[in-house]
């Protein structure tokens, strides 16, 4: 089996690394599908709480969504740092070559606002390779989501402040 990892988000934001976090990371189940239903329909804890290692999430995804579910298991968290680490363990969103796939996150301070970093780790199947459209799509996705939690985020300050 092969690890393919690759950055699929570095970027900045004027957002403070605490919000960004508390809204993707920490409540990411009652705030994504309120503030971004054409990417996630809803999202439920399916063992743990939001705070824990071992907490698993499902996010389901909206019907026109090329994918229904995938489930998610933190592996690291450490919100003083502003550093989440998951599996995804369940789920349509991968194509058959993938065995499971593990995602870093990072919000760092940076002036103002915050750098964001997602590193991927792909456990791909036997010998088998990734498609660079695969990533690309991937990358593009992220990084729409994280513009819309930030304009959101932006237009309301007293959110998560």
């Amino acid at each position: 089996m092969g690890v393919i990892t690759c950055t699929l988000a570095d970027f900045t934001s004027t957002v403070a690394p605490a919000r960004l976090f508390q809204a993707c990371c920490i409540d990411n189940h009652n705030f994504l599908p309120k503030v971004v239903p054409h990417f996630v329909k809803s999202m439920e804890l399916v063992e743990g709480d939001s705070t824990a290692v071992g907490c698993v999430k499902q996010i389901n995804f909206p019907d026109e969504a090329p994918f229904k579910y995938v489930k998610n298991r933190v592996d690291e968290i450490d919100a003083s740092k502003f550093y989440l680490k998951y599996t995804s363990i369940a789920g349509d969103v991968f194509p058959d070559i993938v065995e499971s796939a593990v995602y870093e996150n990072k919000y760092e301070p940076s002036g103002a606002g915050t750098h964001y970093t997602m590193v991927a780790h792909y456990h791909l199947k036997g010998d088998n390779v990734m498609k660079e459209g695969e990533v690309e799509s991937a990358k593009e996705g992220i990084l729409k989501m994280f513009k819309a939690v930030e304009e959101h985020l932006i237009a309301n300050p007293q959110v998560y402040a």
